[in-house]
């Protein structure tokens, strides 16, 4: 079948330029390398579609078991845990450095994506399960012994690890067992536990504080963790090894990875391992987004402020470095973090940016949005943390709103582009309502608004992206999205740590003139002692207004930032799912020999989702 300029062009946006050797007498080296480890790349892919074959119906049901109960674990730890960092950083005098423990966890949070999601494909998704599981558990168990908020800020990124890989995991898995048109849908179902959790942890997380203290908080879940994810871990263990045993794993996958075995020694196989995960690109981003974000929190507290000499040097060197990284992607890598074919597909590059920025503007709001209920509003500890968890009850919600909307009309785009007003509707009326000027019914309208727009745009601009790539690149363009997305949350935690600490002193000294400097710094650092005055007290009411002022500058900023992600998503495709072969049970993976071209998935020359001039997209 002949090739159209369009479907040339298209295999390169997708595969990047990888291209079919036939017929020529010479092989660039690079590429070689770069086949034949792609082949041993997506052993867990093939792996995966291998065990598929061997569930029967007892089996499956374990599965979906196992799964629900990943699920609702993950929904509690997210629904209790996130209130007890304020107290945590409280107890130490250390308030005000939640944003820069925030920011570290992010990062680890977002560069950690995919490594995961590369270790998934490499081995397989039982073993991935288990690894998370130990950074679970080890991360816990520091905090919940923690003697410093050091230790605390040491521990939340261990754990960061492991949170970060159960969430990925469990998309991965789900984009493994559903078709494209019940994926949204799916998706949104396994978010069903928060329903129930935004109360249960509530109450949970009351209690805790009330007479067992956050540490216990923090250490049950090193126990529940690892019992809710065994059904699942020792299920895909069982079915992976099943498909080996009866030989259904692709022979020639697993041929590969015997001969790239055969005759390396393990430190060349790490070696190799490491060029796949592109471990070089991950710490140079990981330590410039760290070296840039972290000043901004930091300058405050650092000796002399923006005039510490250290403070610049860091601003300088991360800047410095996010260029060595887009160098050493570009020319250097022989698998960058963010494939070419990756950068060149406009449906991954819009879904990314998406998410930055929504990320941007949500914790901006959302990073001292507890500490602010808590001092601004007189409800009882358990009210305030029925509050902050209506933000996720509403996406949950919205989100399976959002799959049965994909499921039937089978089409994203505009969907994506109404959740995403409504999010931006529900963020501007926080100007207005954010605390004190605010009744407690407008709060809540304004969570729940933010939680109906976020709740659609994330199921749609998930599914958008998959639309746009095969099964074997499922795993690492989820990942993508995500490294993105998680680095945006990053961003807005920092910018609202810098605008906490080099704000809320000055508002504090402002608003309560007949206090000296150590009882406000007292004050700053410790929200049980901002709030612990009644409603009525000078102290109280200055505490609120100082407050007030430092929230109203996030709540703006977030309402401008929330217009970007609008701008990108009307740019992407509007995907037909009934009329893609991903459809399909399970997608056959773009094959790439040294003697074949790229193969379509929808059955021409290429491998990449058609260009306009190819399908209707329906934009």
């Amino acid at each position: 079948m002949s090739v159209t300029k369009s479907d040339d062009r298209a295999s390169r946006e997708t595969h990047g330029d990888l291209e079919s050797t036939q017929g020529s007498p010479r092989l660039d080296t690079r590429t070689f390398v770069a086949v034949q480890a792609e082949e041993e790349a997506h052993l867990g892919v093939k792996t995966v579609e291998a065990a598929e074959r061997v569930y029967g119906r007892f089996a499956k049901w374990f599965l979906f078991i196992g799964l629900g109960l990943a699920s609702y674990i993950y929904s509690l730890d997210s629904s209790t845990t996130y209130t007890y960092l304020a107290f945590a950083a409280s107890s130490f005098g250390e308030h005000s450095l939640i944003s820069s423990i925030q920011v570290a966890q992010a990062i680890i949070v977002a560069v950690g994506k995919p490594v995961i999601a590369k270790t998934a494909d490499v081995s397989s998704r039982g073993y991935s399960y288990l690894g998370v599981v130990i950074f679970y558990v080890v991360g816990y168990i520091v905090i919940a012994s923690a003697k410093s908020v050091g230790t605390i800020a040491g521990g939340l990124v261990v754990y960061a690890v492991g949170y970060t890989g159960l969430q990925l995991l469990q998309q991965i898995i789900i984009a493994d067992i559903t078709t494209l048109k019940w994926r949204g849908l799916v998706s949104s179902l396994v978010s069903t536990p928060f329903l129930i959790n935004a109360f249960v942890g509530a109450n949970i997380s009351a209690y805790v504080l009330e007479h067992a203290g956050w540490r216990w908080g923090y250490g049950m879940f090193a126990i529940l963790i690892p019992a809710a994810l065994a059904p699942l871990i020792i299920t895909l263990l069982w079915a992976e090894g099943k498909a080996k045993r009866l030989g259904i794993v692709e022979a020639r996958s697993a041929a590969a990875k015997d001969q790239a075995n055969a005759h390396s020694s393990v430190f060349q196989r790490l070696a190799r391992l490491s060029a796949q995960m592109d471990i070089i690109g991950l710490i140079l981003i990981a330590a410039a987004v760290a070296l840039i974000l972290l000043p901004l929190t930091l300058s405050q507290t650092a000796k002399g402020g923006w005039n510490n000499a250290s403070m610049i040097a860091m601003l300088v060197l991360g800047v410095v470095l996010l260029f060595v990284f887009g160098l050493w992607d570009i020319r250097y890598a022989s698998f960058p973090v963010v494939a070419p074919r990756f950068v060149r597909n406009r449906s991954v590059v819009a879904a990314s940016f998406i998410g930055f920025f929504d990320f941007v503007s949500f914790y901006l709001t959302y990073t001292y949005l507890y500490s602010f209920v808590i001092v601004v509003q007189d409800w009882a500890l358990v009210d305030s943390n029925y509050f902050i968890q209506t933000q996720s009850v509403a996406l949950t919600f919205f989100g399976i709103i959002a799959g049965f909307i994909l499921r039937y009309t089978q089409r994203y785009k505009w969907t994506l582009v109404v959740g995403l007003i409504i999010r931006i509707v529900g963020v501007g009326l926080m100007i207005h309502s954010r605390g004190a000027n605010g009744s407690a019914t407008e709060l809540v309208w304004c969570q729940i608004l933010q939680g109906m727009g976020g709740g659609i745009s994330a199921v749609t601009a998930q599914v958008g992206a998959q639309a746009s790539v095969t099964h074997s690149d499922v795993a690492m363009v989820t990942a993508v999205v995500l490294l993105l997305t998680e680095i945006g949350g990053a961003v807005g935690t920092a910018i609202a740590g810098a605008i906490w600490t080099n704000t809320m002193p000055q508002n504090l000294e402002k608003y309560l003139p007949f206090l000296n400097a150590t009882e406000i710094a007292t004050i700053y650092g410790n929200i049980a002692l901002a709030g612990a005055n009644p409603r009525g007290d000078p102290t109280r009411e200055g505490v609120i207004h100082a407050y007030d002022d430092t929230m109203k500058i996030m709540v703006i900023l977030a309402t401008c930032v929330s217009v970007i992600p609008i701008c990108f998503a009307l740019i992407m495709p509007n995907w037909q799912a009934r009329r893609l072969y991903l459809t399909r049970r399970f997608v056959l993976a773009a094959r790439t020999s040294l003697n074949e071209a790229p193969v379509s998935m929808y059955g021409r020359d290429t491998a990449s989702c058609p260009p306009d001039k190819r399908i209707n997209h329906g934009v």
